[in-house]
């Protein structure tokens, strides 16, 4: 099982622990953020963690004080110690962007990624904005990107799905259609 499939399955199950406790969605996105950002924030305790020399009594102990410290939510406590004896805290990262895509996908909340040739304004952002919405059945949140070499129009990516309006793809069918004629 590759790490990231093993991340995944550990954030199915803290979410779905998670909602059936009826605990702070949000707060554990948050709290499980803070203790990645804890580890990227100082490199010595997250060599400590992470080595596979170091003992896993010493790892539990170090997360078990860290947890007394920190007073994150017990869900995520536990699952923090419970990972540590596993030795599996290198899984944390993916384990974070996995809860959170997990999360929104709970809230019935998709990203977009829109393309665009130039800059757009708020306004045509939030028309995009429901626009997908309406297309999805779903929250939206969209992050713009610019690239020129789209000439003009919009390319809108939600998860594996590409809405592609733009001017260079409208080309290439018309110059396809015309080699096929």
């Amino acid at each position: 099982m590759t790490n990231k499939t093993a991340a995944l399955r550990y954030a199915r199950a803290l979410l779905d622990v998670a909602v059936k406790e009826k605990a702070d969605l949000e707060q554990i996105e948050r709290d499980l953020a803070e203790f990645v950002d804890l580890l990227r924030a100082y490199p010595a305790l997250e060599k400590v963690l992470l080595n596979p020399a170091v003992p896993v009594t010493r790892k539990r102990q170090a997360v078990e004080d860290l947890m007394a410290r920190a007073k994150f939510s017990p869900i995520l406590s536990k699952l923090l110690v419970m990972l540590a004896e596993r030795d599996r805290l290198v899984l944390l990262p993916d384990m974070l962007a996995a809860y959170r895509d997990r999360l929104m996908d709970y809230r019935h909340v998709a990203r977009a990624e829109v393309t665009t040739a130039s800059p757009l304004d708020a306004k045509h952002v939030q028309a995009i904005q429901a626009g997908l919405a309406t297309a999805t059945g779903r929250t939206v949140t969209v992050t713009t990107k610019v690239d020129p070499s789209i000439i003009g129009g919009i390319v809108a990516r939600i998860g594996s799905t590409v809405y592609d309006a733009s001017i260079a793809h409208q080309l290439d069918r018309m110059k396809e259609r015309l080699e096929n004629a």
